[in-house]
């Protein structure tokens, strides 16, 4: 593990880390290393152990097994210090609905120790910063939409000035273009800043975007790690996907490609096959899928993306899931209004 000196204390590292509930290993011996500077992409399945592996680092949860230091501080023995480096926005957004956003800000601040007139100046600069300025300044919290909710959130992470910023799930659920507003604003912070920002997501292209470094975790372990083009370019270089009418006829299919595409993953009435070059073998496929009396209903040749990976080393298939919630959530208030 990485010892504290002035160059990484931007930097996270774990070392074997382990979070037990009874006979649940939710986190089951996890390696980082995670320089400063980065975005880091963090990836899993609900369940898999990204929220308990964020309350480790964020001093909230102590390890059962392991080692942890962030900004180049254990986070069980000096929690206090890598509380003053961090910032933290997580999942569910806790802001008084009665206060303004003017009032939790300067109220973060002086909780940090900030005397009050510097805490007034320090809320005007953060609602330029995550554009709320010009929000109504009597406006209260609990009158603010969920993507204002979120941005407020983030503002108040940063009253301090962390070197390090925790943001878990910070768009579930918002509109595309609350979404794309969080996204720059992460970019801004890291690139101007140097902030190192660990991400949870469970949106894909968000990690795609966003992340220098990616891992994805599983059951409690980490099963893949890299650039997401590293990752990507470990399925394939090309993919073709196959449509059918049934998941029965997919299945079938499945089986009878195995000798033409030993590298493959079925997702419903959808089955992917990994190539180096996929073209060549589209000719092929279909004389099986012929030959088996297979109706094929569609075919598309692509590149690999990260959705590819995740389903490769989970099993599942995360991006569809979170849509249908969106979907629901947006139907939802559209009937509401």
């Amino acid at each position: 593990m990485t010892t504290r000196s002035d160059s990484l204390d931007r930097g996270i590292a774990a070392e074997g880390l382990r979070r037990d509930f009874d006979d649940l290993h939710a986190v089951d011996g996890v390696d980082l290393e995670i320089p400063g500077g980065q975005i880091f992409g963090f990836l899993g399945p609900n369940g898999a152990g990204k929220s308990t592996l964020v309350k480790i680092l964020t001093t909230i949860l102590n390890p059962t097994a392991g080692r942890a230091t962030v900004a180049g501080h254990d986070v069980q023995k000096q929690g206090g210090r890598v509380r003053q480096a961090i910032g933290v926005a997580l999942q569910d957004v806790g802001l008084d609905p009665l206060m303004t956003a003017r009032e939790l800000l300067m109220l973060q601040a002086e909780l940090f120790g900030t005397p009050r007139g510097e805490a007034r100046t320090t809320a005007e600069r953060l609602l330029v910063t995550v554009g709320l300025d010009d929000v109504d300044p009597k406006k209260r919290a609990g009158a603010y939409s969920g993507g204002m909710k979120r941005r407020l959130d983030l503002a108040l992470a940063l009253v301090h000035d962390p070197r390090i910023l925790f943001l878990d799930e910070p768009t579930t659920g918002l509109d595309p273009a609350s979404r794309a507003a969080i996204w720059e604003e992460v970019r801004r912070l890291n690139d101007e800043l140097g902030m190192t920002i660990f991400l949870t997501t469970q949106y894909l292209e968000e990690a795609d975007r966003l992340a220098d470094r990616i891992a994805i975790i599983d059951r409690g372990r980490i099963v893949a790690e890299g650039t997401p083009a590293a990752l990507k370019r470990q399925v394939g270089d090309e993919v073709v996907e196959l449509q059918f009418g049934s998941s029965e006829d997919c299945q079938r299919a499945h089986d009878a490609v195995a000798r033409v595409a030993p590298n493959r993953q079925t997702s419903n009435r959808d089955l992917r096959l990994y190539f180096g070059h996929a073209a060549e073998n589209v000719p092929e496929l279909v004389r099986i899928l012929d030959a088996a009396g297979i109706r094929l209903q569609g075919l598309t040749i692509e590149r690999p993306s990260l959705d590819d990976v995740f389903l490769r080393v989970t099993g599942e298939a995360l991006e569809h899931e979170v849509d249908e919630a969106v979907e629901d959530a947006t139907v939802a208030a559209q009937a509401r209004s």
